[in-house]
């Protein structure tokens, strides 16, 4: 039986991953990147390995060559190996944008950012996987620009943006502190949910709580807001109730002030574990001279996902919106 390339990859990410675990006593994610990072560079980094075990590794890596593989192929079998870790060992915090929903993204991009070239940040890009599905679907040239606290995270994401050739500018801090990056055209972030633990840095922040911790999305959207050019665009992953909290009367007067809201695609419950945790989708425009609102938002219930036949309906209005009110 005739096996896929995402299959052929994925074996072999996972099989000298395995062999270095054992041999670095590391986590299998800290394994996988320092795999890929072989891969990438047609060598073994690492001088702790046995003999045997260089024997084996170059084997495997002998039998993949990366230019044979396309750069969608190369993220799906590198995202497939990622869940495998994670599985074994993971945070809340670090579960994975779904395939669906980062093409969506990347649809919706396409769609606004009319121009030929342009940058973009994800504040929250984790192993990368849902800025190098949004890069892979974009003919545009763009410069993109990944902030992630989690070392473990930063390093798999900055094997997968290499192993993809995307030239990506990654940063390895908690993307509330100060971030010395130019300003951007474009934001993209499945944001991270919940408190955020350090007061004296929300203190801020025009979003911050009134007393005790300050919601993380929130800052995370304030945040995205500041790093943008006027008139660009954020999309933004969502919990549904963001604007039915304790602290969404202050959200709201930040938009008024900041930020025009151009769609919000409320994505099918079915994906999600319960209602609780169902999220949407939320396209901001940046307010600046000249920056009009649309005529009105795009508001859209999403149908099933995998209905081919529904989701070509949506895009088709969603494209009619996009040609009646951008301007």
């Amino acid at each position: 039986m005739k096996i896929s390339p995402v299959e052929q990859l994925f074996t072999i990410f996972n099989e000298t991953a395995l062999i270095l675990q054992e041999e670095l006593s590391c986590t299998y994610l800290e394994a996988l990147a320092e795999t890929g990072e072989n891969i990438f560079h047609g060598s073994i980094l690492q001088d702790e390995v046995s003999e045997l075990n260089v024997k084996r590794l170059k084997k495997q890596y002998e039998e993949i060559h990366l230019d044979k593989f396309s750069k969608e192929e190369i993220r799906k079998a590198y995202q497939l190996v990622i869940l495998k870790g994670m599985k074994e060992n993971v945070q809340p915090n670090h579960q994975m944008t779904p395939d669906t929903v980062g093409l969506l993204i990347g649809y919706l991009v396409q769609k606004f950012m009319t121009k030929t070239a342009f940058r973009l940040l994800d504040p929250a890009v984790g192993t990368g996987n849902l800025l190098t599905t949004v890069l892979n679907q974009i003919p545009n040239q763009v410069e993109s620009v990944g902030v992630e606290v989690d070392d473990v995270l930063i390093k798999l994401a900055y094997v997968n943006a290499n192993l993809q050739e995307h030239p990506i500018q990654f940063f390895n801090q908690d993307s509330l502190e100060p971030l010395f990056i130019d300003p951007v055209d474009a934001v993209i972030a499945d944001l991270p949910i919940g408190f955020y633990p350090n007061d004296v840095r929300a203190a801020d922040y025009q979003l911050k709580a009134d007393e005790g911790h300050s919601y993380s999305h929130h800052l995370f959207i304030e945040q995205s807001v500041r790093h943008t050019n006027d008139g660009g665009y954020l999309f933004f992953i969502i919990p549904n109730g963001l604007f039915e909290s304790e602290q969404a009367s202050k959200l709201r007067e930040f938009f008024k002030e900041k930020a025009i809201i151009q769609g919000l695609l409320q994505l099918p419950v079915n994906m999600f574990k319960n209602k609780n945790a169902a999220k949407s989708i939320l396209v901001l425009q940046k307010k600046g001279e000249g920056v009009q609102p649309p005529k009105q938002a795009l508001l859209v219930d999403l149908p099933n996902l995998s209905s081919a036949v529904e989701m070509d309906k949506i895009l088709r209005n969603i494209e009619k919106w996009v040609k009646q009110n951008k301007r």
